[in-house]
């Protein structure tokens, strides 16, 4: 789905004009440019949107009709649940489970965060995918030359860095196996397996 039948969804849901949504929905794909196929999709994940979009865009924008909408509900109701068949959100650990460990454990994260450390802001951004998931391995998402260079600008304010990067963004996806779930929700992911079919209450 494109952003501008995910910005449809939003003028049905929430009113106002195509325009209006946009820019987010343009945003939440833009890891398109990083990887043709849906393993693309790191920023559809409660961490996306907490620790990018929201930061980037706000927790509110006014639409057209002057209505205030809430950038999350944004994002999981008209863009993420969407693209998942309305299933699911999958998690960041579940990407991160889908990484070639063998070749993605022996990149040198230390030294990369170790060089901003004296940051404390882009420092805690930088080890978030850490203290998300547990996993050392999950640190390739935010240990590479589009996160510091894209995203960090946006949210942060910081300059763009120009010089040789060490980990760069094809590490992620060329060391990433493609699941099933990531196919438009064809199936479920490991985060959701213990409730489907399960009645919460």
């Amino acid at each position: 789905m494109n952003s501008i039948l995910h910005s449809q969804i939003s003028v049905r849901r929430r009113g106002g004009k195509i325009e209006d949504y946009l820019p987010i929905h343009d945003f939440i794909d833009s890891t398109k440019e990083l990887c043709s196929d849906n393993r693309h999709r790191l920023l559809h994940t409660m961490w996306g949107i907490r620790r990018v979009i929201v930061p980037i865009f706000g927790h509110s924008i006014i639409n057209g009709d002057n209505k205030t909408v809430n950038v999350k509900d944004l994002c999981e109701q008209d863009h993420i649940l969407p693209d998942y068949q309305n299933k699911f959100i999958p998690t960041l650990g579940d990407f991160v489970s889908a990484l070639d460990n063998s070749v993605v454990n022996n990149l040198d994260f230390d030294s990369f965060s170790e060089s901003y450390k004296h940051d404390k802001e882009l420092y805690d951004l930088l080890l978030s995918p850490l203290a998300n998931t547990g996993r050392k391995t999950s640190l390739i998402i935010t240990h590479n030359s589009w996160f510091i260079n894209e995203i960090v600008p946006r949210i942060l304010k910081r300059e763009v860095e120009i010089r040789d990067f060490e980990i760069i963004p094809s590490d992620i996806f060329d060391n990433m196996n493609f699941r099933l779930w990531m196919d438009n929700g064809s199936s479920y992911p490991e985060s959701c397996k213990l409730t489907v079919g399960k009645v919460v209450g």
